[in-house]
């Protein structure tokens, strides 16, 4: 298979098989890497690629979701569901070097809010 994906190595499809609403099912997934396929058998696939989700949905969608309530976006235009996601990756950015000051993510978050000033320096300031 020709995957059209700039350094991608591989694709890999995987069958998975669970239960909905009490209902048993069966479905492939589709996932491209930058990896050789033949460097890993198939359980190690199944662990970089369980790994990497998992890094994913803890380290920053609940993040995201919990603390800026991603997943209340209503609109389904593209373009301002990108720009609130960029807008959000940046907050998360810019708030690493004052966790410390400000209590954690919600307490940042309010501090920007409040303060336009704040928020503009923050913006600003050179890297």
């Amino acid at each position: 298979m020709e995957v059209n994906f700039p350094h991608a190595r591989c694709a890999i499809s995987i069958e998975h098989f669970g239960t909905r609403n009490g209902l048993p099912f069966a479905e492939d997934r589709y996932y491209i890497s930058n990896r050789v396929d033949d460097t890993q058998s198939p359980a190690q696939w199944v662990s970089a690629i369980r790994g990497h989700w998992a890094g994913v949905e803890n380290r920053l969608h609940w993040r995201k979701d919990a603390c800026l309530r991603e997943d209340h976006t209503r609109s389904r235009n593209p373009n301002i569901v990108g720009a609130l996601a960029l807008l959000r990756n940046a907050l998360f950015a810019i708030h690493q070097p004052h966790l410390k000051n400000y209590g954690g993510l919600n307490g940042f978050t309010e501090a920007v809010a409040a303060d336009v000033f704040f928020s503009y320096r923050l913006i600003t300031r050179p890297l």
